[in-house]
């Protein structure tokens, strides 16, 4: 059975950092994009950083040169480095998996996690 499973997510002020990590199992993902979407509340899910098996990074703008995304195939795990965090990226933040015709689309992905609360209090 494929999982995804986030974690490190929680409360900081702004300005902190937070890492988050993505597990996956039931298959080797080291083929695939990964990739982290965000939905706050009363909003939609938005896309905020994609990594593809080539490594090539693709980032929101509103995350650009705050957020980097990273792999580890050997682990079966990808990261979301967070850093400069502000009050607006409080939301739920869930990884994906795929191959999408576009990595900004989160119904393109076949797999997706149940998500982690981030918090950034002002």
């Amino acid at each position: 059975q494929v999982q995804l499973v986030e974690s490190g997510g929680g409360l900081v002020q702004a300005g902190g950092s937070l890492r988050l990590s993505c597990a996956a199992s039931g298959r080797t993902f080291s083929s695939y994009t990964m990739a982290w979407f965000r939905q706050a509340p009363g909003k939609e899910r938005e896309f905020a950083a994609a990594i593809t098996w080539s490594n090539s990074t693709s980032y929101a703008d509103s995350v650009k040169g705050r957020f980097t995304i990273s792999r580890d195939n050997a682990k079966n795990t990808f990261y979301l480095q967070m850093n400069s965090l502000k009050p607006e990226d409080t939301a739920v933040y869930y990884c994906a998996a795929g191959y999408p015709i576009s990595a900004t689309k989160h119904g393109e992905y076949a797999y997706r996690g149940q998500g982690t609360q981030v918090t950034v209090s002002s």
